[in-house]
């Protein structure tokens, strides 16, 4: 069994697959080549359209749709490979996120949906593919999310610091690595792009706000940060996690609209959006793991530099650096995860923290479709 693997990741901005090849025989894992891949313009606005109405989905526009994403992350997988001189044949597997759809953990009959069939996947690229991963640890009484913390574990955890790890994808999660080897927690903190990237495309139609420039152009609505703390979800203890169900347009349109908001200025509302993400991590973090010495980040936030901006400023005197220094890309480390979380399934090794997920126990993760 050869230690290449290719690792697909697909968050809640839905802004595009990214695709990581490993190889894991070394130490730490060599990212041997990497790329994001954009959703075909119509197939975005229809996840995005899926997960916003979902009441409305029919079981034909559930299967239809899982089909067209799986041939995407089929084509991801096969565009990072034709980056190098390997052939498929020399890659162990493909781990897949696929692309949540609904994400309801809680209850007897918690689930978690993530589309992208696999079979499509194994099929089009002859790579065994790996998938599925959430369902196992929610059927063990998991919330099935947040995964990566047990790979943050195995490359960042020291034993002389205190460290964070913030990811900041469409929600935002960390992941707490105390020193000295004791028990890795971790938990969604709650949004992260996805208020921001929503609110943007409402007034400007498409795109994101590239640096955080027309936020920090705006001014700060303290009322109305007020409001948006003061959702349920963040008194809530861990274990937890949350999605696009909870903190979507829909709702912060229905809070504007609630609470007497509606005059603010658009710019304004997507300031007071950073300080929510920024406040709510800082919250989290201040409550859960005060001891935190350093906060590495990754994921799309990162180049937000506002953002940044005010997390720095937030959790001063910590520092807040990209995971880059520290040996993976702030890009590429969710898709490197699954690479090496379908390295664990087919070693029979768990991948979750039940410490992080809630579970009873640890579990081998996800199901295996060969090539």
């Amino acid at each position: 069994m050869s230690a290449y693997y290719i690792g697909l990741m697909s968050g809640t901005s839905v802004d595009g697959i990214d695709a990581a090849l490993v190889d894991f025989g070394v130490s730490p894992p060599a990212l041997l080549a990497a790329r994001t891949i954009a959703w075909p313009d119509r197939l975005r606005q229809q996840i995005s359209d899926t997960i916003e109405n979902h009441q409305q989905l029919s079981l034909e526009t559930l299967g239809r749709l899982d089909s067209a994403i799986g041939t995407e992350l089929a084509a991801a997988a096969s565009a990072v490979l034709e980056q190098t001189s390997l052939d498929c044949g020399k890659i162990t597997a493909i781990g897949s996120h696929g692309q949540t759809l609904f994400h309801a953990p809680d209850g007897s009959t918690g689930f978690s949906m993530q589309a992208g069939d696999p079979n499509r996947i194994a099929e089009k690229t002859g790579i065994t593919t790996v998938a599925d991963f959430r369902r196992r640890d929610i059927a063990a009484g998991g919330q099935g999310a947040p995964l990566v913390p047990a790979f943050h574990q195995t490359l960042f955890q020291q034993s002389d610091c205190n460290r964070a790890i913030l990811n900041i994808g469409g929600m935002a999660n960390l992941t707490l690595l105390p020193a000295g080897g004791d028990a890795v927690t971790g938990f969604d903190t709650g949004p992260g792009n996805i208020l921001l990237d929503s609110w943007y495309r409402v007034h400007h139609g498409s795109g994101f706000d590239r640096g955080g420039q027309w936020s920090a152009g705006g001014q700060l609505q303290q009322s109305l940060l007020d409001e948006l703390l003061a959702h349920p979800y963040f008194p809530q203890n861990p274990p937890k996690s949350t999605g696009r169900e909870t903190f979507c347009l829909h709702w912060l349109q229905e809070l504007l609209d609630r609470s007497g908001h509606r005059k603010i200025d658009a710019r304004d509302v997507q300031r007071t959006l950073v300080e929510f993400t920024a406040v709510s991590v800082t919250l989290a973090l201040q409550h859960y793991a005060a001891d935190t010495e350093q906060v590495l980040v990754c994921g799309g936030g990162i180049h937000n530099r506002f953002l940044m901006q005010r997390l720095t400023g937030l959790l001063s005197p910590r520092p807040v650096e990209s995971t880059e220094k520290y040996g993976l890309h702030p890009d590429w480390v969710e898709a490197v995860a699954f690479a090496w979380l379908a390295k664990q399934t087919l070693e029979g090794m768990a991948g979750n923290l039940p410490a992080v997920t809630g579970a009873r126990h640890p579990v081998v993760l996800g199901a295996i479709y060969p090539g």
